[in-house]
């Protein structure tokens, strides 16, 4: 049987043997350069949406590239039963860079992040003493915190959930951005940790008000309790500083990340303040593949250049750009309710008249040369590399245009 070469023969091909989990653009993606692709058929595209926030160096990045090949030809995998230079490395930079962490907890994702968090938040618990039911932990509706039973039962939102019953129990859903809600839920004494996005990404890409993490803190510390912050999505130079919860001061006792700090290679992290830094002792928790060598020398890199000052200066730059360019395509289009979002984390929401229409119009999109996501049906993401130049934003931004024109046109004609 020959192999699959064509567009229509690879499509096919997943159509046949995958999961059907995903229901992927019918373009097949071949190469790709800072924030260009190409198809198979040769057809490039501006990448706005960087494998979800991932590919935070755009594609092909040669200093990834150098560090990937130079710890290939070195050693691939040990497992943690050994110790290996570069995550231990990885965990210093980590640890130094924070302005919060002792410790560090190296996995391969961000939904293995959380469920780390998840674990050390219980163990924590424990270990003051508390009862299993007062060792609760409260998430937000519209988060996204990953897809094990766990993580998706932290996730307040029933459509990820539905049909994976019966959940764990322990966890309790706050309206997000409701100081007064998250004061009811905690009085009653069980609540052992917060656990928040400081910008929701897949809920509607929604920051937190002005306050909102700083009163957080707060009620932790007045019902002990622990902070949580989940910036899988939102760290690591996403909103124009290394951590979201920067621009707030507030700083959390267990931080998640993951997508950015590996440039595209699966990689994620915990980072453990004091309170919690020891929690975890030897045989509690583990890993085969977590930190492992070819990872760990790839977020390295990443994450040195993340935290530089010249990166943080563009996205500033260019979120400026972005948000100026989609407010003058509502202007000329009248598409959005609103354009919100932090840095490079930008959401448009759609007006009334067309909400439940983002899937349609990311086709548009694409058929236009310009890769977008969405964060449910009613909101435009863009999450592009955070080392786009002014050029490649423009180009971007003029495709849309073009994209949406169109899509409007056909909405406005029925």
């Amino acid at each position: 049987m020959n192999a699959p070469d064509t567009t229509a023969d690879l499509l096919a091909y997943a159509d046949r043997y995958y999961v059907p989990v995903y229901r992927p653009r019918r373009i097949v993606l071949e190469r790709g350069a800072g924030s260009r692709v190409w198809d198979k058929d040769g057809r490039d595209y501006l990448d706005f949406g960087a494998g979800i926030a991932v590919n935070a160096l755009g594609h092909a990045n040669p200093e990834l590239i150098g560090a990937l090949a130079a710890q290939a030809a070195r050693l691939w995998h040990t497992s943690n039963v050994f110790v290996s230079e570069p995550p231990l490395r990885l965990a210093e930079d980590l640890v130094q860079s924070s302005g919060f962490a002792e410790r560090v907890f190296l996995c391969n994702s961000g939904t293995e992040a959380n469920e780390a968090a998840i674990k050390m938040v219980r163990r924590w618990a424990a270990a003051q003493g508390r009862s299993p039911d007062r060792r609760v932990i409260l998430t937000f509706q519209g988060s996204f915190h990953g897809r094990t039973l766990a993580a998706v039962t932290a996730t307040a939102q029933p459509k990820y959930q539905e049909g994976y019953e019966p959940l764990p129990g322990g966890f309790r859903y706050c309206a997000f951005n409701d100081l007064a809600a998250v004061e009811a839920a905690m009085d009653s004494g069980d609540v052992a940790a917060v656990m928040v996005e400081p910008v929701q990404g897949e809920g509607g890409v929604v920051p937190a008000e002005p306050g909102f993490l700083k009163a957080l803190r707060g009620l932790c510390d007045r019902h002990d309790a622990l902070l949580v912050f989940d910036e899988i999505q939102c760290g690591m130079g996403r909103t124009g500083k290394l951590w979201a919860w920067q621009w707030d001061g507030v700083a959390p006792d267990i931080l998640t990340v993951a997508k950015a700090l590996g440039g595209g290679f699966p990689i994620g992290a915990l980072l453990a303040g004091p309170r919690v830094a020891h929690t975890l002792q030897f045989g509690s928790h583990g890993t085969t593949f977590g930190g492992n060598p070819l990872a760990a020398a790839v977020a390295r890199v990443a994450l040195a250049r993340l935290r530089s000052p010249e990166l943080l200066a563009n996205v500033e730059q260019q979120s400026q750009a972005l948000r100026k360019g989609l407010e003058e395509i509502d202007r000329d289009l009248g598409l959005f309710h609103e354009i919100r979002g932090r840095g490079l984390m930008l959401g448009a929401a759609l007006a009334e008249p067309l909400r439940g229409k983002a899937g349609d119009m990311l086709d548009r999109a694409a058929e236009h040369g310009l890769l977008i996501l969405q964060a449910g049906p009613d909101v435009l993401r863009f999450v592009p590399a955070l080392n786009i130049t002014t050029a490649e934003l423009a180009d971007g931004l003029a495709r849309l245009r073009l994209g949406l024109a169109g899509f409007a046109s056909r909405v406005g004609n029925g």
